[in-house]
């Protein structure tokens, strides 16, 4: 699956818009997380435990979101954006885009790059 944040695909042609798409996630941290960061506040600089937690949630919602393009029959995603925001105690994080079908363009056609060309050439 190609997932870009821009809003076409460097040598590929895209041949259907198949809709948006998301991944979603609301998390929480456990108790020993949070007082653990709580006491690396104090002190600031980055909290670990946190980054951790971001980090585990951006995974998971871009594997929900090419999930659910995949089973749409796509075989991109453009346009791939995060969003977060915090409910009280806990974290929000979605993924979203545009879900679309896409072809490599043929060497010597224009709009082709290398990589287009030589996936083209294999099919």
């Amino acid at each position: 699956m190609i997932i870009v944040t821009s809003n076409e695909v460097p040598g590929y042609r895209i041949q259907a818009v198949l809709g948006e798409v998301m991944g979603l996630t609301v998390r929480s941290t456990n108790f020993g997380q949070s007082f653990t960061a709580g006491f690396r506040a104090i002190g600031g600089g980055e909290i670990p435990e946190y980054t951790q937690i971001m980090y585990e949630s951006r995974h998971e919602v871009m594997r929900r979101m090419t999930d659910e393009a995949a089973q749409r029959g796509a075989n991109a995603i453009v346009a791939m954006r995060f969003d977060t925001d915090s409910i009280g105690q806990f974290s929000e994080v979605c993924a979203y885009g545009t879900a679309v079908i896409v072809e490599p363009i043929p060497g010597g056609q224009p709009g082709a790059t290398g990589q287009s060309a030589q996936i083209a050439g294999q099919g």
